[in-house]
């Protein structure tokens, strides 16, 4: 795996498409789940917030392997000698993830769903990190491009994800302040 242009050499194709297959592998047993806990969430009274911004998040992890698999075929980006490095730092930021939705069980959602009355869970990685799923996610769409020495694409789906958690957030923390007020004994 070196730098260069033309098509991709055997070994960088094989690694793009593993990791175009992992990704879309990931995002659909994560939309499953998430489709799953708002089903059993809604169940229980819980109510969506910020439902607005959510297409952001869908454009956003849409293009982003897209732009991934353009920037390596067509501008002819290729894995440099950190790659290793930004390879670890996915497998960290891919084991953060796992943390978070195994903490948040039940509650983990790409969306947001809130239990009214329900305390922000405070278990897992979330007992250091307030938004540890989102530093995971943040870590991925730096790293796995730069894998690949796809630094355009890295910087873009960087900032438009910085973007969509400036908005993402705040609706968030909100909603779990309202929904922690209405706890007994509040």
């Amino acid at each position: 795996m070196s730098g260069g242009n033309g098509p991709p050499d055997p070994a960088t194709r094989a690694a793009l498409i593993a990791f175009i297959a992992f990704i879309t592998c990931e995002r659909l047993f994560e939309l499953w789940l998430s489709a799953r806990n708002a089903r059993r969430l809604a169940a229980r009274g819980a109510v969506e917030h910020g439902r607005g911004h959510f297409p952001l998040f869908v454009a956003l992890h849409a293009l982003f392997p897209l732009a991934l698999v353009a920037e390596v075929l067509f501008l002819g980006t290729r894995p440099g000698t950190a790659w290793p490095a930004w390879l670890a730092l996915l497998v960290a930021a891919e084991a953060l993830r796992l943390a978070a939705i195994r903490a948040l069980g039940g509650f983990w959602n790409v969306r947001i769903w809130v239990l009214p009355g329900a305390e922000p869970v405070r278990r897992g990685p979330y007992r250091f990190l307030r938004h540890p799923n989102y530093l995971a996610v943040t870590l991925e769409l730096l790293a796995a491009p730069m894998m690949f020495g796809a630094w355009r694409t890295a910087l873009v789906v960087t900032a438009l994800n910085a973007a969509a958690l400036a908005v993402r957030i705040p609706a968030e923390e909100r909603a779990l302040q309202g929904a922690a007020a209405q706890a007994p004994g509040r």
